[in-house]
This record gives C-alpha cells, sequence and structure tokens, in this order.
C-alpha cells in the first residue's frame, strides 16, 4: 500500500530569504506530523484518512487509488456468503479482478502474485484466475474511507483491499487464496519456473504423496512460508534453512501444529492460523509432511 500525503506533489519553491527557510521547515513540521498521525492510525487499527494505493502490474504497471476504484462504472456490492476471515456473510463494495488485468488477461506460463502488506503473498494459477462458465471469480473489496471495516475475529484489521470470491467451490478455491491488506498485485512466472529449488526430483514418482505434498505446500504453505530460500512470503521462517521442522518436531506434532497452532505451543507474537480439515484434511496434512521429509534431504 502506498499512501499520498499529497505534500511532494505541490512543491514549494525554495527561496533564500529566511521568511522562506521558516516556511520550510513549517511545512516540512506538518508533514512530519501527517505522516506520524498516519503511522498511529495504522497501528490502532483505525482507517488512515488518505487514499490507500493498489499496485496492478500484468505488463503495464498502474496504481490504482481506493477513490478511483470505487468510482468505476464496474464497482459493485457483492455478498460473500461465508468470508473465511470473519465466518460468516459479509457485504462489500467490489470490482472484478479479471477486469484490472485487462482484457489480455493472465498468459498461461504465469501466476498471479498478490502481496499483503504484511509480506502475506499468495500465488493463484492462471487457470484459477481466467477460469470461466461455472468456476470461482475473484473480486478485489474495497475499505471505503473514514469507514473501516470491523476487525475479525482473530482481530486483524485486513483494509484496504481484500481479495474475495464468489462461488469459491467451484474452482477449489483454499483459505489462503483470499488475501487481504493487499498492496500489489503482479504477473509472475509460475512456481516450477521461478523456484526450481521447491520442486521434487524426477526420481519421484507421478502418484507419490511426496508431488503431492508439494503440490499443497505450495499452495497453502508459501503464502507465508520459503522454502530452500524459494519463494517471496516474508511472514514465516524457511522451512528448509538452516533445519527442517522434520527435524526437531515427531511427527505427531508437527501435524498438530499444523491442524491448530495452539494445541502445541503458544506465544504473544504467534502468527500462525491452522487449518480446518475443510481446507486440509488428515491425510492431506500428511502427504505435506512427506514432502518436507523428502526435502530435508534436498538442500539447495
Amino acid at each position: 500500500m502506498v499512501i499520498d500525503l499529497g505534500g511532494d506533489r505541490n512543491r514549494v519553491s525554495r527561496s533564500r530569504s529566511n521568511s522562506a527557510g521558516r516556511g520550510t521547515m513549517q511545512a516540512s513540521s506538518g508533514r512530519w506530523l501527517v505522516s506520524a498521525l498516519l503511522c498511529a492510525s495504522v497501528l490502532l487499527g483505525i482507517s488512515p484518512l488518505f487514499a490507500a494505493e493498489l499496485i496492478v502490474d500484468v505488463g503495464s504497471k498502474k496504481t490504482l487509488t481506493t477513490e478511483e476504484l470505487l468510482a468505476r462504472p464496474d464497482v459493485t456490492t457483492i455478498q460473500v456468503p461465508d468470508d473465511p476471515a470473519y465466518h460468516r456473510a459479509k457485504t462489500y463494495r467490489a470490482v472484478p479482478l479479471r477486469a484490472l488485468l485487462g482484457a489480455d488477461g493472465l498468459p498461461a506460463d504465469q501466476a498471479l502474485q498478490v502481496t499483503g502488506t504484511d509480506g502475506y503473498v499468495t500465488n493463484l494459477p492462471s487457470n484459477l484466475v481466467s477460469a470461466e462458465g461455472k468456476a470461482a471469480v475473484p473480486w478485489v473489496a474495497i475499505e471505503p474511507p473514514g469507514q473501516p471495516w470491523q476487525k475479525t475475529p482473530d482481530g486483524a484489521a485486513i483494509g484496504p483491499f481484500y481479495l474475495v470470491w464468489l462461488d469459491p467451490a467451484a474452482s477449489g478455491v483454499t483459505s489462503e487464496q483470499w488475501p487481504y491488506m493487499l498492496a500489489s498485485i503482479h504477473a509472475v512466472p509460475v512456481n516450477a519456473t521461478k523456484w526450481p529449488q521447491i520442486m521434487v526430483g524426477n526420481e519421484v514418482p507421478a502418484d507419490s504423496p511426496i508431488r503431492t505434498g508439494q503440490n499443497f505446500f505450495a499452495a497453502q504453505c508459501m503464502a507465508c512460508h520459503r522454502l530452500n530460500g524459494g519463494g517471496d512470503a516474508t511472514l514465516g521462517p524457511d522451512l528448509n534453512i538452516p533445519h527442517n521442522p522434520t527435524e526437531y518436531w515427531q511427527p505427531w506434532a508437527l501435524k498438530a501444529l499444523i491442524r491448530n497452532p495452539g494445541s502445541v505451543r503458544i506465544w504473544p507474537e504467534m502468527k500462525m492460523h491452522g487449518f480446518d480439515a475443510s481446507v486440509l484434511k488428515d491425510g492431506d496434512i500428511d502427504t505435506v509432511i512427506a514432502y518436507l521429509g523428502y526435502m530435508a534431504a534436498h538442500r539447495h
């Protein structure tokens, strides 16, 4: 998110006189005060009074403000029956994500990388973003200026932008693919091309649970974690360097940690949330652990 404080857009010509110097100092002090108020509003979870900006780059970069998005002719009020952040129905003013990407959409060899201000990164495959017919439909929800969305039950402030889905079950959209606090949306190479260090070797059979675990790991875990240095997320630690969790967690404890971190350990700054069985079944978690065990012997 880029905040426009307005101070640098209308530059005041500098004079060599003392009065101009005092004016410049006053302007600087004013900008400092505005910045301080803005930072305080962020820390307190209050919506800033200034327009938030969303960067969209799928070939040509554009920066869209809250006001510009809300003024678009395709902005619509949508009803989300079961919002995973709030665990209930929610109503938003939103614009279709596909319309923001432009007429050309997203090439098949690229993914859509959605980055949050908290370091959370989600990579959405082209076939998910561009699917038509009976498929999930992605929308960018927009927090109205001066009317902040309420915090989630976990205490998170999710504005100013939030990627939400209508009919998510039609395409198997997971809870990790509902990123909030959006700052930017970029087209990037698919994981296998961009981060070969996360891929299993050719010796692993196509029907191996290790390969299945790799897919779950890429979709669910890489929103927060890296592996072998591969990935863009910064919210959680690398899960193979310097050590892999399978090397210091017993299997039952690692599985319990993934399912519900608080059942194993609680700490004040804990950010990891659990995965409900509707998102990851017990067998799915087993495949993720199998993949992690394999990668423990394949550091790059």
